[in-house]
């Protein structure tokens, strides 16, 4: 069973998952094997500290120019102008932007190869992860998670590493300062009204969180409506539940309307708290500059510094708010996505798995039963075998287990017991991907990428020539189609092959199926919502192809596998009878009383349309 990812997860957890969040993210930032990006982190890392060390200085050359200029009168002003000072100061303040910006060009790469590892980790487990968690996931809220955590990822290393904590080091160089070059107790007032500052930030900012987190929750369920509901625009349409769906989507807006304005007007709250905190810090530490000053214990230049150190200090943290929300947002966002990649992957390869052997395609199943939930068994016992270059078809009432035969041979799903086997190798002994490789599926509902003919029939064989994309074509009779619409092999299917009939979403679904060229043919029901006679021209398309190959097929009319070399029938998940189409119509039991049924219901579709 798979692990199931729990609402709380996707809000973030606590202070020690959230440390376990960071320290996974570091092995990103410090990639074992890749000694570019190590040194790309040293040198940004020298680049920020060289920043921070002209920044600090910068006050210092201003109050020594203040001072100068001071003690000067206004004829010797020219003269003892302090050049060398002034130059001094403009060079640094060059330098503390360029070091500033190398560092960032320097991380730049840091940081993106960060991103896209961890977006690929993140794809490539979710395709790795097995069908059960892709039918139970909400497409909507799962994208915007992995978008969410992406950006956060971005975020948290731009801010954190050069904002947060070069920041923080910046007040105990200035601390420190200050009390070199005047007393502690102006270190003190700085420390205290920046201490004072970061707690009354991160106090309500943590607070104010709850109203993010909502706004998060809504966000998400309002897309995954939207998506679910454009998705399914027919059926929509069909019921005529426009204004349903607009209620839902609207009902969640307006619990994200709710929240965002709470983020919005205590945030108001914030501002003006952090304002008086500042304020009080930067009059009382200019209180005591100029009653130095007045004291001549201070020149006029040490009251600059102190107050250019106060303002220098407050502008970065003038954000920090706004950053510390969104670290801790970005940690929540990214514990949302890493959560994806500790859920464990139910279907796993063993670990000396190698790939299926060549053969000539024999099925086997032996003694099989499984169920998608240990509580309701769905097959039981099933035993048969589908010789190399002969067709076996497997019918049954809806929910006896058809479909779950098809899951079970790709190893969607493991069994529970028994053996299913490809040429006399359990498939559970070698790698999927060779499994999956060795058999072509036409299914019954075929879904195609947004995107041309030509690149959902080449999805069969990715990399193929044109030509092979359109000898497929012809054999599965779309060729002609393809060719009679405007842009041709160009043509783009829409969203779901929407813009296609059934019927020529099945051909492209065939084509590709040729490009592919199996060694084993699975048809899945690949007839069963088409009208009668694009089923029968589908059938011999089928038919050409799976001609002396080994072909499997899940059938719901009966009619398109009298010709199979033997037919399974199923009932509740056990086969109840078995043999050609003749012999279990002479038999006179299940299969018998499904064809005549059918057969009942096709005379009378054929008397109402005359």
């Amino acid at each position: 069973m798979s692990k199931k990812i729990e609402p709380q997860q996707l809000q973030g957890g606590t202070a020690r998952d959230q440390w376990v969040v960071l320290k996974t993210l570091s092995k990103y930032l410090w990639p074992g094997g890749q000694n570019d990006i190590k040194v790309r982190v040293a040198g940004a890392l020298f680049c920020l500290a060289l920043a921070k060390i002209a920044n600090v200085y910068v006050p210092i050359l201003f109050s020594q120019a203040v001072d100068i200029l001071a003690t000067k009168s206004t004829t010797d002003i020219v003269l003892a102008l302090p050049i060398s000072l002034l130059l001094a100061y403009g060079l640094l303040r060059v330098l503390t932007i360029a070091f500033a910006e190398l560092r960032d060009a320097i991380f730049a790469k840091v940081g993106q190869r960060a991103i896209r590892t961890v977006a690929l980790q993140t794809f490539k487990h979710l395709h790795r992860l097995s069908l059960r968690f892709h039918l139970e996931r909400q497409t909507g809220g799962l994208s915007r998670s992995i978008e969410r955590g992406t950006k956060g990822i971005d975020f948290l290393l731009n801010f954190m590493l050069f904002n947060i904590i070069p920041t923080l080091l910046e007040i105990l160089l200035v601390c420190g300062i200050l009390w070199g070059l005047f007393d502690f107790w102006y270190a003190f007032v700085t420390f205290g009204t920046i201490t004072s500052y970061i707690c009354f930030t991160v106090i309500v900012t943590e607070w104010r969180l709850k109203f993010r987190r909502r706004m998060n929750e809504t966000d998400n369920t309002a897309n995954t409506r939207a998506i679910d509901s454009l998705i399914n625009y027919e059926t929509v349409k069909y019921f005529g539940n426009e204004g349903f769906e607009s209620g839902r989507f609207d009902r969640a807006l307006a619990i994200y309307e709710t929240a965002a304005v709470k983020s919005k007007t205590s945030l108001s709250l914030l501002n003006i708290g952090q304002s008086l905190i500042i304020g009080g810090g930067l009059t009382i530490i200019l209180i005591m500059a100029g009653n130095g000053v007045a004291q001549s214990k201070l020149s006029v230049g040490d009251f600059v510094l102190v107050n250019t150190y106060l303002i220098q200090l407050y502008l970065p943290l003038n954000f920090l708010g706004f950053v510390y929300r969104e670290i801790k947002q970005s940690i929540i966002d990214m514990e949302a996505m890493f959560s994806l990649l500790e859920i464990d992957c139910e279907v796993l390869d063993n670990s000396n798995a190698g790939d299926l052997k060549a053969g000539s395609g024999q099925i086997s199943f032996e003694n099989v039963s499984f169920g998608y939930d240990e509580r309701r068994p769905i097959l039981h016992d099933i035993s048969f075998s589908v010789l190399p270059g002969t067709k076996t078809a497997i019918v049954g009432p809806s929910g006896s287990g058809k479909t779950t035969i098809s899951r079970l041979l790709f190893r969607f799903y493991d069994v529970s017991s028994g053996a299913i086997k490809i040429d006399g190798q359990d498939i559970r002994s070698v790698r999927q991907a060779s499994v999956r490789e060795a058999i072509g599926i036409v299914p019954q509902d075929t879904v195609l990428f947004n995107d041309t003919i030509a690149y959902n029939i080449e999805y069969g064989l990715p990399g193929c020539s044109e030509q092979s994309v359109v000898k497929a074509a012809k054999s599965a009779a779309i060729h002609d189609f393809i060719l009679s619409t405007p842009d041709q092999y160009q043509t783009m299917v829409g969203e779901r092959g929407l813009k296609l009939s059934g019927g020529e979403k099945q051909r492209v679904s065939i084509a590709r199926t040729i490009l592919k060229d199996p060694r084993i043919f699975l048809f899945d029901e690949a007839t069963s919502s088409l009208d009668s006679i694009t089923e029968r021209e589908i059938q011999k398309s089928l038919n050409q192809i799976s001609c002396e190959r080994t072909t499997l097929v899940i059938a719901h009319r009966l009619s398109t596998i009298i010709d199979a070399d033997e037919i399974i029938v199923l009932e509740a998940g056990r086969i109840v009878e078995r043999g050609r189409h003749d012999q279990l119509l002479k038999s006179k039991g299940v299969y018998a009383s499904m064809w005549l049924r059918q057969q009942q219901e096709a005379q009378k579709n054929v008397q109402l349309v005359d």
